[in-house]
């Protein structure tokens, strides 16, 4: 278990009583439980920070964990990130890194402006990287096709089914799976099932019946919610948007 530990985060170490007696150049400290060790000159590199004060004795040492190792209390694996800044002198972050809020929370505690400045610019840039979400969504007016949803963030495709629900004899029965396509894809073909008296509702409303521009409203209304903006629609001289043959977003 520590030799993974180690190798997920290689400035983990063994508890100080390992430790020889470090120099006056090498600092350990303890945060949250983590034990790291840093040149005195790396924690001290810029002038004002929390790290700073500690190691050049301008804030006295509060609490020492039973090492001796003065203790920090706040989150350990995330002062790997802190750690590696001051090293490098650039923010590096795997495109994946999901703790954002979190990282910049532990740069204002340290106050280090220029790790929540370089944060700020990583984040701007994960966004111009991010690919563009597309939503069409068209409708034949012929019910043995009805409503067609498309949407490349297959998250938004779960967002118009956690809408819907079937009801069938008193009784919830979920999202229709013959309207399920694809991870990406809704066709509404039809609204009543073999079994008479089903009908497919608004979650929050079991009395309101949907038709397609029910439907069609809704999927807007969730898409503009959910940050899309309409590019294109066909065949707008209707008057309405809901009346309009095919819609295409983006986000």
């Amino acid at each position: 278990m520590e030799s993974e530990l180690r190798q997920i985060n290689p400035d983990l170490l063994q508890p100080s009583k390992s430790f020889k007696k470090p120099s006056s150049g090498t600092i350990t400290i303890n945060v949250g439980g983590y034990i790291y060790a840093a040149q005195r000159q790396t924690l001290s590199k810029h002038p004002g920070s929390l790290l700073e004060e500690m190691v050049t004795g301008k804030k006295p040492v509060l609490h020492v964990d039973s090492m001796g190792n003065t203790f920090i209390d706040r989150d350990g694996p995330i002062f790997r990130h802190v750690l590696n800044f001051l090293r490098l002198g650039e923010l590096v972050l795997p495109d994946d890194f999901k703790e954002v809020g979190l990282l910049r929370r532990e740069a204002d505690f340290y106050r280090l402006s220029e790790l929540a400045q370089a944060l700020q610019d990583w984040e701007q840039q994960q966004a111009g990287q991010r690919e563009p979400a597309f939503l069409e969504v068209t409708d034949s007016h012929e019910r043995s096709q009805g409503l067609r949803v498309y949407c490349s963030d297959n998250s938004f495709i779960e967002k118009v089914k956690n809408r819907l629900v079937q009801i069938s004899k008193s009784r919830l029965d979920g999202f229709p799976e013959e309207f399920e396509v694809s991870s990406n894809i809704i066709q509404f073909r039809h609204f009543i099932k073999s079994e008479q008296g089903s009908r497919l509702v608004l979650k929050q409303d079991s009395t309101f019946l949907c038709t397609l521009e029910c439907l069609k409203l809704e999927t807007v209304m969730l898409a503009l919610k959910a940050g899309f903006r309409l590019l294109t629609s066909l065949d707008s001289s209707r008057g309405s948007v809901v009346q309009c043959e095919a819609l295409h977003f983006v986000k």
